[in-house]
């Protein structure tokens, strides 16, 4: 990505006014299917990050934000701003609220994810780097993810690359 043009983007915007990303899911089949409800707003490109990405999603009720899944290079921050979902975490099930955070420093092995449980929007910023050469594992999962050439690239646990996702 180039670097922000100060005539093509903009200098302020409505987060909410962004129009949600148009591929619901990077995932490959049957994996992209479980994102379901799960709307992005991307904010970063918007204004030409290029060292980290910047979204505000919403998780409709039943919902949920990923995969459970760790990072080996990338660090990942989550505030709440509506809402109450569940982290999924190695050490099990945490109710966050409006106004609590949670982050995930890279290559702690922690697998977190987030639920919409609850019969209401889930709205939160999520933050993360961008990584080259960051691999993700998905222990609930047959799936591997790698960061290559600026793009995902997903495999089975035995190497084998899944057809479609990127």
């Amino acid at each position: 990505m180039e670097p922000r043009d100060p005539i093509s983007c903009p200098l302020a915007v409505s987060a909410d006014a962004v129009p949600p990303r148009q591929q619901a899911s990077v995932y490959p089949a049957p994996f992209a299917a479980r994102m379901d409800g799960r709307v992005k707003r991307v904010l970063g490109d918007l204004f030409g990050l290029t060292n980290f990405g910047v979204n505000l999603t919403t998780l409709r009720p039943g919902a949920q934000s990923a995969l459970r899944h760790g990072h080996a290079r990338q660090d990942e921050f989550v505030y709440v701003l509506a809402g109450h979902p569940t982290l999924l975490t190695d050490q099990g099930e945490t109710l966050l609220a409006p106004g609590q955070c949670t982050g995930f420093r890279a290559g702690s092995g922690d697998a977190h994810a987030l639920v919409n449980r609850t019969g209401a929007d889930v709205v939160y910023l999520e933050v993360g780097d961008r990584t080259e050469g960051d691999r993700v594992h998905y222990p609930d999962d047959d799936l591997e993810a790698r960061r290559v050439d600026g793009r995902w690239r997903f495999f089975h646990k035995d190497g084998r690359p899944y057809e479609g996702g990127s």
